[in-house]
Order: C-alpha cells, then sequence, then structure tokens
C-alpha cells in the first residue's frame, strides 16, 4: 500500500480577487494606498481615486501594475454628486464592471466643540458620511446591472466602508469625526439589511490607532506613543497592512456569508483597556 500522502491543494488561493474590478476612494495615501495595493496583489484591477496629489497617485498606480493587473488614477471629490457619478460611469467604461468598492476617503477637521464651526462640521461629514453614501449608491447600480457572475464571485458586488473605532468610542475634541463615523456604523449596516437579498455584501473595517499621516501626531514621538499604547492591549500601534488585509478578506469570496459586520482592526482599542484591572 502506497503511504505516500499527496499535498493537499492550496485551501487559500494565492490571488483571492482574480479578475475581479476594485475602486478604492483616498487611496494615495495611508490606509486607502496600502488597500489598493494590496488588492492589487490578491489579482483585482484597481482604480486608486485621489481628490489631490495625483503624482502620488500615479506611483500608487505603478505599484499596483508590477503585479500584472491594471490600474488607473482618478481625480474626483467624493463628496460630489456629479463627480462621483463621472467616476463610476469612467470605471464601468474602461474596466468593464465594478465588483469590490472600498470607501475609504476621510478627513479630520478637530476642534473642540464650542470652537468648532459650522464648515468644520460640514466638511467632515460631507466627506467621511456622505462620500460613502454617493460611491456605494452609484457602485451598487453597476452591481445590479450585471448581477451574479459566478466565475468571478460568488456576490453581485462588495462593498466596504471604512469606518474608525470612533463608531463605538466617544471623542472629545472630535465630534464632527465621531458622529461621521457612527453614521458609518448605520448606513453600513442599513445598507447591507437591504441589498443582502440582491446578493450584494455590504461590510466594513473599522481601524484603531494605525500608523498614517492623518494621526502622525499621536506616535510619531515616543511620548506620544507611549501614551496610545496605553490604550492598545495588544502592545504595538497598528500598521495600513493590517487594514488592508482585512479589506482584501471581507471582498473576497472566503467572506461570502459575512453580510453587516464590523471587523474592528485595533488591537483590542475596543475592549476598553481602562477597566483591565477592576476600572
Amino acid at each position: 500500500m502506497d503511504s505516500t500522502v499527496e499535498a493537499p491543494q492550496d485551501v487559500i488561493p494565492a490571488r483571492l480577487l482574480q479578475g475581479q474590478k476594485a475602486l478604492v476612494t483616498g487611496a494615495n495615501s495611508g490606509i486607502g494606498k496600502a488597500t489598493a495595493i494590496a488588492l492589487g496583489g490578491a489579482g483585482a484591477d484597481v482604480v486608486v481615486n485621489y481628490v489631490t496629489g495625483r503624482e502620488v497617485a500615479e506611483k500608487v498606480v505603478e505599484e499596483i501594475a508590477s503585479f500584472g493587473v491594471r490600474a488607473a488614477a482618478y481625480e474626483a471629490d467624493v463628496s460630489q454628486e456629479d463627480q462621483v457619478v463621472a467616476m463610476m460611469d469612467r470605471m464601468v467604461q474602461e474596466f468593464g464592471t465594478i465588483d469590490v468598492l472600498v470607501a475609504n476617503a476621510g478627513m479630520q477637521r478637530d476642534a473642540r466643540f464650542t470652537e468648532m464651526t459650522l464648515a468644520q462640521w460640514q466638511k467632515v461629514l460631507d466627506v467621511n458620511l456622505t462620500g460613502q453614501f454617493l460611491c456605494a449608491q452609484e457602485a451598487t447600480k453597476e452591481f445590479r446591472r450585471r448581477g451574479v457572475v459566478p466565475e468571478v464571485s460568488r456576490s453581485a458586488g462588495k462593498i466596504i466602508c471604512m469606518s474608525s473605532v470612533h463608531q463605538l468610542i466617544p471623542w472629545a475634541g472630535h465630534v464632527n469625526y465621531a458622529s461621521s463615523k457612527g453614521g458609518v456604523q448605520m448606513m453600513m449596516q442599513t445598507l447591507a439589511q437591504e441589498l443582502a437579498p440582491e446578493k450584494i455584501r455590504v461590510n466594513a473595517v473599522a481601524p484603531g490607532a494605525i500608523k498614517t499621516p492623518i494621526n502622525r501626531e499621536a506616535w510619531e514621538t515616543p511620548e506620544a506613543q507611549k501614551d496610545l499604547l496605553k490604550l492598545i492591549p495588544y502592545g504595538r500601534i497598528g500598521d495600513p497592512d493590517d487594514i488592508a488585509n482585512a479589506v482584501v478578506a471581507l471582498a473576497s469570496d472566503l467572506m461570502d456569508y459575512v453580510v453587516g459586520t464590523t471587523l474592528y482592526v485595533d488591537g483590542g482599542m475596543t475592549l476598553f483597556p481602562g477597566f483591565a484591572t477592576g476600572g
């Protein structure tokens, strides 16, 4: 009897998103950049959205293209409906369709509550919440038009909303940002409930403390890093790749039964570590 055991076939394919078309908003820096590159590495063709910094966006495109997939940089302000519609129309024309939307574009305009201007409040809500609404709306129209293509994916489309631990944790001095992310949570769940019967999966990723330009002051000095680590039970500050890997997994058919869920990628920040010793 031959006792030789054949090597098992790969359970998790190396290119999870082969043949899929992805759009990542705010993808020329930080989490968006890492996510766009990771999607390309997983086999997807990727549109890199940006609102400023075309040269940087083009460098991201070059890195994605090195994986042997297609990539392009599209300029659009996600808070402006006409620009979102034009961006999606262009993607469908040039790439054929969209399979994955990562609604990542976001910003902060920080101030204490009574000093925060209406403009600061409105701008953050416009980009962080309305921008995700507009992009999801246009992507859904294409998902519905195309339907499920079984050889590409088990679902008709995937929407991944970039939220934050601050959809759960209040954040003094950042009421506009925290409110926008709380809104993202409920928007995501409502869209997931409405669209699931059409095989459109909507989920969210909620990063904790990640080393990106938007929060450099919170981690770039030893003193700031020491204070921040008090809030992270796992003992390290996150890297953009931590978020990118979570997005790739959620976008793949490995997560086909995951609908309306927020995946917290935060090193345990939402475990409220201040209560670890009894409060």
